[in-house]
């Protein structure tokens, strides 16, 4: 089994991840259009640079998850787009839209590796990541979270588990998230990492 490894990266509102295997890496989300800045520093702390960013993933298609998406592709990065995620990329174009003065470029998406979620585990693993990405609509239909093999998850924004209850009486919600969590819990996961909460130790 080869050796995976996450940097985690905070250098706005919302949790980053960079994970690296032997042979390439992914970057699991971006902050918003116009910390690149930031992103520099924060990258720069752990030794990383642009260069070692082979794609980026995006966990889903809201405007502070993807705001530096099209520059990175601008540096080289790869965009990374799962199969259910084709329709949701310019969500967040009108919100960008608002504020001129940050210069947001909506994403080409032709540029794009489309993945299917079944061939997920075969493309990280030529990547040397071991682990695939699963389709978890809780929060949003385009969401997504990468389930690691060494016990590790990266869920986005999903609502975090101890919070699930509160739900119950919200029929379709709660259905969706407890079936979200029903399979994030079936890889047996170690860690669990959110976009705006602290990681939770199962």
């Amino acid at each position: 089994m080869s050796a995976t490894t996450i940097a985690k990266l905070k250098y706005g509102n919302t949790n980053t991840f960079l994970i690296r295997g032997g042979e390439g890496s992914v970057l699991v989300d971006t902050d918003y259009v116009g910390t690149m800045p930031m992103f520099y520093k924060a990258i720069k702390a752990q030794e990383i640079t642009v260069k070692d960013i082979n794609y980026v993933l995006a966990t889903h298609y809201h405007p502070d998850h993807i705001g530096l998406v099209s520059e990175l592709m601008e540096q080289g990065v790869k965009l990374l787009l799962m199969e259910s995620q084709s329709g949701s990329v310019h969500f967040a174009d009108g919100i960008f839209a608002r504020e001129p003065r940050l210069g947001y470029k909506p994403i080409d998406e032709r540029c794009a590796t489309v993945l299917t979620f079944e061939n997920s585990r075969r493309f990280l693993a030529e990547l040397g990541i071991d682990g695939e990405i699963i389709s978890t609509p809780g929060h949003s239909p385009d969401s997504v979270s990468v389930v690691l093999d060494n016990g590790v998850c990266l869920v986005g924004d999903m609502e975090p588990y101890e919070h699930l209850s509160a739900y119950e009486s919200w029929t379709d919600e709660y259905l969706v998230l407890k079936k979200d969590w029903k399979r994030i819990l079936g890889f047996s996961p170690r860690t669990v990492f959110y976009s705006h909460a602290n990681e939770r130790v199962f």
